[in-house]
């Protein structure tokens, strides 16, 4: 049937575990667990960085970004992937399906340039621990976060602008737990070759170009700290940047092992092969943003210390 004698989709139905439904009341509380302690472990940063004067610094004002940035990324997918858990038919207006789109997608991308910009914040502060002051002030790293969010921001516009504009008509069922882009680019009843293209290019931008300049950063990071004399030294230096690298490894690692998974070719494990692969897509958007204040707290002396002083101050003032 030609796309002009069928009607313009107005909703979508996200499929999720629809066809599993005895696993929906387990990860149902799975990842309510999950995305509680995101709130939780997250929002702790946030109010450390802010009420600890003496994590009033470049390093700990980006941590607070990526901190509020990863409760603002599952707050726009949790909440609607919890909600199809519990409701029979999953549907969502094709304008709301836009909207989450767009914070999802923005938030991905702020993340990947943030990343980046906090691997030059390292690579200053170990390689040119002189000029750090002058070079990583306020009025540099202030205006290097907010690029960070403006570029995101302005990427997904593009993406989604790009998106709602193609004609959706007949098959409106979205094989996936939220909209997730590329997902929602297959049931359009027109070409998307633009789409994919404009994607490919981002991709380069906000994927291949972050990662390419953390790695030249942590050439010149470790090529520093293996010129420090004493073993000492060497510990102190790589500590300051062990947590940063340990979630950039985590955050792409991820990226990687979603994407570069080899297919099933068995046409009998196609649906178990189909909800593993958007069972590791959901649980790729929770691990990093769940892991990233563990492994900041575990593995940075000034953030423990900010917390048990906080925890202290509040028992004292009780």
């Amino acid at each position: 049937m030609e796309a002009s004698n069928q009607s313009a989709v107005t909703e979508f139905v996200l499929l999720g575990l629809s066809a599993h439904p005895k696993l929906e009341k387990t990860f149902f509380v799975l990842i309510l667990s999950v995305y509680l302690v995101i709130l939780l472990g997250n929002g702790v940063l946030i109010l450390v960085t802010i009420l600890d004067s003496r994590l009033h610094t470049p390093m700990y004002f980006f941590l607070g970004n990526l901190s509020f940035l990863d409760i603002c990324y599952t707050t726009s997918s949790v909440p609607l992937v919890l909600d199809g858990f519990l409701t029979p038919r999953k549907t969502i207006s094709f304008s709301a399906c836009a909207v989450q789109m767009f914070l999802s997608f923005a938030m991905g991308a702020t993340e990947c340039v943030l990343l980046g910009m906090m691997a030059f914040d390292r690579y200053v502060a170990i390689c040119n621990p002189l000029r750090y002051p002058v070079v990583m002030s306020k009025a540099a790293y202030v205006p290097m976060a907010v690029s960070s969010w403006v570029a995101g921001g302005v990427n997904s516009l593009v993406q989604i602008s790009l998106a709602v504009q193609l004609l959706f008509c007949g098959d409106n069922v979205i094989n996936h737990f939220i909209c997730e882009i590329l997902a929602v680019l297959k049931l359009a009843c027109a070409d998307i070759s633009i789409n994919v293209i404009s994607m490919g290019v981002a991709n380069v931008i906000f994927l291949g170009v972050p990662v390419l300049f953390i790695s030249v950063s942590y050439i010149f990071i470790l090529s520093t700290i293996l010129k420090i004399p004493s073993a000492e030294g060497r510990k102190k230096a790589f500590s300051t940047c062990s947590a940063h690298l340990t979630v950039v490894v985590i955050f792409y690692g991820t990226i990687l092992f979603m994407y570069a998974k080899p297919k099933s070719k068995d046409p009998l494990g196609a649906d178990k092969q189909d909800v593993s692969d958007k069972l590791i897509s959901l649980f790729y958007g929770l691990l990093t943003p769940m892991l990233n204040p563990i492994i900041y707290s575990l593995r940075n002396k000034d953030v423990k210390s900010a917390v048990r002083y906080l925890v202290a101050r509040k028992h004292f003032t009780q």
